[in-house]
């Protein structure tokens, strides 16, 4: 029987990334929207790896099933590493997407140094709270305005000089072969054998 993995979140995008790289293996991918409602977790750790934590083992404990969660934001240099953290709540605690790009570029306008990084920090927990960490970065530049129409959050001002395209250019298989959290689910998925030991071990 294949084993049940939730991704902690609702974002569509980010689950079907993950769907993705995942696809070879027995397992079944289930996000937060094929359950009822479950209470909202406050992102409030100081680092990604506090906040993935955090969302991996209460969801696990919750729903009783492995899962799975990221925190991943973009470093800014020229913003002093913002808006790290509160990427996703930059402009507002329910700021939609194109809030949070448009802060952005407001702050960096005039700028000249555009280097900026995506962070990612994948959490793996099991409903007893232990877990699995795995973290990885992608360098680009921000540019002043959006390009392309794929991916999510702020992928469109985020160019990759190797492809010469943005995040929002790029195709999904594309994207997961350089970004910050295709990186780090490349790592997972590349022991997940050993990974998928380790549920069951785990399992009550």
């Amino acid at each position: 029987m294949n084993n049940i993995l939730v991704i902690a979140t609702r974002n569509k995008g980010k689950t079907r990334e993950i769907e993705n790289i995942l696809k070879a293996f027995p397992i079944t991918i289930k996000n937060l929207d094929d359950f009822g409602p479950i209470p909202e977790v406050e992102e409030d750790g100081e680092t990604f790896d506090d906040n993935a934590y955090k969302k991996a083992s209460f969801t696990a404990r919750v729903l009783g099933f492995p899962a799975l969660a990221d925190d991943s934001g973009l470093l800014v240099d020229a913003l002093n590493g913002k808006p790290g953290v509160y990427s996703a709540r930059y402009a507002g605690v329910n700021a939609t997407d194109q809030e949070n790009l448009t802060k952005l570029l407001k702050e960096i306008k005039g700028k000249d140094n555009r280097k900026a990084s995506f962070k990612c920090v994948l959490s793996l927990a099991i409903p007893t709270g232990a877990a699995l960490t795995y973290e990885a970065s992608c360098e680009g530049e921000i540019l002043s305005e959006p390009v392309g129409n794929n991916g999510f959050g702020y992928d469109p001002v985020f160019y990759y000089s190797e492809f010469d395209k943005t995040f929002a250019q790029l195709t999904i298989e594309e994207k997961g072969s350089v970004s910050h959290r295709g990186k780090a689910l490349k790592e997972m998925a590349s022991e997940f054998d050993k990974v998928l030991e380790w549920i069951d071990m785990h399992k009550p």
